[in-house]
């Protein structure tokens, strides 16, 4: 996509507009989908992989400004979606770059990233300054907005304005129903090699429950190349239900929005499953599913770790990992209880990044090991699940 070639005496038409919540506007280039889309603006510092960010629920709600200026330069194509529900809401509202998208150059691609835009109905824009909107991010917090694409350059700002204003903003907001599933479903995809595409998990050793919240499938896929057969289930899924499968262990998921809403129905149930000593495992949203569950409490952060270029220390092995990051709100470390230990602490800002009982069986990451920027420094989790559930299984 590139902007409209005009006389160099002529400015070119903006047909895009990015309207923030205190009345900003931003005039840009339209791409994608037309039409205008509300949310809260984040920022991205991840250089590769805008296809999976872009398609990953925990994104729901947002609009996404990536700091790396040349996104789409390498295309995109059907097997590194994230979302398994494939609803356009289970991602990204829309997108802010800097450059134009050039074509693609990857023996992978199979669409142009502006054409795969319009199919999924994400909205964007190009030619502001993303390092300003940054910048702004970082001072002010992440703002509310609305961002409009019309071909023809006219635009309602005065409309635009109210409606980015009257947003309601995702603190306090339970996105889990919109990216959740709506029924159980089994999964056996593992992990992708080059030539030969996504293997299949024949021989599990292990039966895990994920609780879906917003999954992605790259951690679907590593708990099926660990060993598990794995059943996904709604977020609403009573405990009774879940133990009725007779997990091994249960899968506490990624997923969007104010943790301490979605914690209104989820904490209950992985409070039983605690109290029952089943092993669970929980990443991102839920993380702090589990911190909730056991009485801490969450907060709202005031630019988020959006990236994959964030060190965290984890303080069981004493090694620091450079993780991928994906959340607005974190756990606050001062309310954990006496039998949470924190295992993993953010080397940016300290804030917490990991959880063990020390009572029960049960751990939990705020980073995304399966985002893989380390690349594989944070893939032992997923080992160090399955040896809690090989534990858990072993005569007394």
């Amino acid at each position: 996509m590139k902007a409209p070639a005009t006389a160099p005496w002529t400015k070119p038409l903006a047909t895009a507009r990015l309207v923030l919540a205190d009345g900003t506007v931003l005039e840009g280039f339209g791409l994608g989908a037309e039409g205008s889309a509300v949310g809260e603006v984040c920022f991205n510092t991840a250089m590769t992989g805008y296809e999976e960010i872009l398609t990953d629920p925990s994104y729901a709600g947002q609009i996404i400004t990536f700091t790396f200026p040349h996104i789409g330069n390498v295309g995109t194509n059907e097997e590194d979606i994230e979302t398994v529900n494939m609803a356009a809401a289970t991602g990204a509202r829309g997108i802010i770059v800097q450059a134009p998208i050039t074509g693609p150059a990857n023996h992978r691609s199979t669409r142009h990233l502006d054409a795969w835009l319009k199919a999924r109905g994400i909205v964007g824009l190009c030619g502001i300054d993303t390092r300003a909107l940054t910048a702004l991010i970082r001072e002010k917090g992440m703002p509310n907005a609305v961002i409009a694409h019309a071909p023809g350059g006219k635009f309602d700002i005065d409309a635009l304005k109210r409606e980015a204003k009257a947003w309601p903003g995702i603190d306090g907001m339970d996105l889990v129903p919109d990216v959740t599933t709506a029924q159980a479903y089994s999964w056996d995809e593992s992990v992708w090699t080059l030539g030969e595409g996504y293997g299949r998990q024949t021989r599990p050793k292990y039966r895990v429950v994920a609780i879906d919240y917003g999954v992605k499938r790259n951690i679907l896929r590593l708990l099926a190349a660990a060993g598990c057969s794995v059943t996904v289930v709604p977020a609403t899924m009573p405990a009774a239900e879940i133990l009725a499968l007779k997990p091994d262990g249960v899968f506490l998921s990624n997923g969007p929005g104010d943790p301490a809403e979605t914690g209104v129905y989820s904490a209950p149930v992985i409070r039983s499953l605690l109290e029952r000593r089943v092993p669970v495992f929980g990443i991102c949203l839920g993380h702090q599913m589990m911190a909730l569950a056991v009485g801490a409490k969450t907060v709202k952060m005031h630019q988020g770790h959006h990236g994959a270029n964030h060190p965290v220390m984890d303080f069981t092995t004493g090694k620091v990992e450079i993780v991928s990051m994906n959340h607005g709100f974190a756990v606050d470390a001062s309310t954990l209880p006496a039998h949470a230990k924190e295992t993993h602490r953010s080397l940016f800002d300290g804030s917490n990044c990991g959880v063990a009982l020390t009572d029960r069986p049960a751990f939990s990451v705020q980073h995304h090991p399966e985002a893989s920027p380390g690349p594989q420094d944070s893939h032992y989790l997923f080992q160090r699940f399955v040896g809690m559930m090989e534990a858990a299984k072993a005569p007394a």
